[in-house]
């Protein structure tokens, strides 16, 4: 028992805590035949043997060991096993068995069996190897888990690069955004490109699906985005090359919805095309509408056979509103979903805020609505307002 110990505070190996613990059996309790199942993943595996053929392979640890929960000699179907193993031992933590060790002799004896002289010392023994070997998995588990956060706060860290640092507020247009991962990474994503002194484009989008995957597309699609900008500046043409582009990528298991304007400070029109996506709210004095013109969404199809261009004549005042689905499917406690409907009415009744104040009105807004539910999506917000 104090070698084990040792073993244990000197971190050995599960390789040499096994070692140990089939010396102790073998050499030093006599006891001539072993196996160690043990539970990893949910998955029952055998981590030790000795002694034995292949007949602990017609074990089925499910139906023959699971019901077993206490310390008893063995009553399996087969006869040979029966005449292999002489006890099973259970190992338990609280409800949750962790292993099943069966025990037997090489051969008959007329003298009391070893693994019944022994067997307290036996049970007490394999309760510490295997809680021990349990422990290093979830030490293991924990580094792992540890790892991973890390990684996941680095991409958290590397996709928010991929948002605009500074957004403009000045004499022609106040700019502001909001972003909230369901997960630490996302699939939703905004932008804001000067396209030269008098026009800019931006944009919202949304991949299918959340966590990691989508926030990988969606960082391949950021990039298409801002190369294809400096070919072109028609949206016809660039959301038919996005489309293609995200077609080779997600190989039709993944799509992207997306609205993507241009706004000329001079002429003041707005050109817009609606790839399936939440309609943006436009909102001029008490009138308001919705931005619905476009095209399917970029993915779903090879090509994109009839792409529309929206055009609106923006008056001083207009507020655009640009969103993902998580704002407005935020369900409260009776499982009713915040809704574009309420979304307009805040914007109507609020014309003079500025964008940063109406993005956080919103969001405290639908934070309050949801009331004791949960996120079920990530959040994109953007907001415009022209003078």
């Amino acid at each position: 028992m104090l070698e084990i110990t040792k073993a244990i505070n000197n971190n050995f190996s599960t390789e040499q805590l096994l070692e140990i613990f089939e010396e102790v059996l073998e050499k030093q309790l006599n006891i001539g035949k072993l196996v160690l199942f043990s539970n990893e993943n949910d998955t029952w595996k055998c981590i030790l043997k000795y002694g034995v053929g292949d007949e602990y392979n017609d074990i089925n640890v499910e139906k023959d060991l699971l019901p077993i929960r206490e310390i008893g000699t063995t009553s399996f179907s087969q006869t040979r096993l029966n005449k292999a193993f002489e006890i099973v031992i259970p190992v338990f933590h609280k409800s949750m068995p962790l292993a099943y060790v069966l025990i037997g002799d090489l051969e008959d004896k007329v003298e009391v069996s070893p693994a019944i002289k022994h067997l307290p010392f036996v049970q007490t023994l394999t309760s510490i190897i295997v809680v021990a070997i349990e422990n290093k998995k979830l030490a293991k588990d924990t580094v792992r888990q540890a790892a991973m956060r890390k990684e996941l706060e680095l991409a958290s860290e590397m996709q928010s690069m991929l948002f605009p640092s500074v957004l403009p507020r000045d004499k022609n247009i106040d700019t502001a955004a909001f972003y909230l991962p369901h997960q630490q990474v996302g699939g939703d994503y905004y932008d804001f490109i000067w396209l030269n002194e008098n026009e800019c484009a931006f944009c919202v989008a949304d991949v299918s699906g959340k966590g990691v995957a989508a926030a990988l597309l969606m960082s391949n699609f950021q990039a298409n985005l801002r190369i294809l900008f400096n070919h072109t500046t028609s949206l016809t043409d660039l959301v038919r090359e996005l489309n293609a582009k995200v077609m080779a990528n997600a190989k039709g298991e993944k799509f992207i919805t997306l609205f993507i304007a241009k706004y000329n400070l001079v002429t003041r029109t707005l050109t817009y095309v609606n790839a399936a996506h939440n309609p943006p709210i436009l909102a001029t004095g008490n009138s308001v509408s919705t931005l619905k013109i476009g095209c399917t969404g970029l993915g779903m199809f090879d090509e994109i056979e009839k792409i529309k261009e929206g055009i609106v004549n923006i008056s001083p005042g207009t507020t655009i509103v640009c969103y993902t689905d998580g704002l407005t499917e935020l369900e409260n406690d009776k499982g009713d979903d915040y809704g574009i409907e309420s979304l307009k009415l805040l914007i109507r009744e609020n014309p003079d805020l500025n964008m940063m104040e109406l993005n956080t009105l919103i969001m405290e807004t639908v934070m309050n609505y949801k009331q004791s539910r949960p996120y079920i999506d990530d959040i994109a917000l953007f907001s415009l307002k022209t003078f």
